[in-house]
């Protein structure tokens, strides 16, 4: 799959999996630490849309504000050595390069965010997407502070009708999965 260049301004689905398709999250805590790393490394150059953290993949929905340098590989090499050292294993914990593809309009933003979220069920993690504990789902229908930019997402639709796009049979549209061909 062709690589997009990472721009400010623009929107960017952001993905990976363990490299030979190996966990990247082995317990709880593993979950926890990403997320702050996300906080640490990525918030600064990019506000945070969407996630959804599963055993051997993620994916992350974000606009970048600035150039975002070295924001990713710190990130990542924070990670991965964090995990590493943690389970004693040495190499590659991701596949390949970080893969990352450009959302160029809101129709197919909205769908994106919920196919992030209908993740754990389309991977058996859950028959539940709203009680998955590793997405951002449960942030978009609270109403306690978050670092998520709701009010972005919702200047494109509003909650109930969000709630509405979390239909499976939404989001399986031929235009959304010719997009994600190859994304997992």
């Amino acid at each position: 799959m062709k690589q997009d260049v990472i721009e400010p301004g623009a929107t960017y689905h952001i993905f990976n999996r363990g490299n030979n398709k190996e966990n990247i999250f082995i317990e709880p805590k593993n979950y926890d630490h990403f997320l702050n790393l996300v906080l640490k490394h990525i918030l600064p150059i990019a506000n945070v849309y969407a996630y959804c953290l599963l055993k051997n993949h993620f994916h992350l929905l974000i606009g970048i504000k600035e150039k975002p340098y070295l924001a990713f590989s710190n990130f990542f090499n924070a990670y991965s050595k964090a995990i590493n050292k943690m389970y004693g294993r040495t190499g590659s914990l991701f596949q390949e390069h970080l893969k990352r593809k450009r959302v160029e309009n809101e129709s197919y933003l909205i769908k994106l965010i919920a196919y992030i979220h209908l993740n754990p069920v389309k991977h058996q993690f859950t028959s539940d997407y709203k009680k998955y504990k590793y997405s951002s789902f449960q942030s978009y229908v609270s109403r306690k502070k978050t670092n998520l930019d709701r009010d972005f997402i919702f200047l494109y639709i509003n909650l109930e009708d969000f709630e509405y796009w979390h239909d499976e049979k939404i989001i399986e549209s031929e235009e959304l999965s010719n997009f994600l061909t190859g994304s997992e």
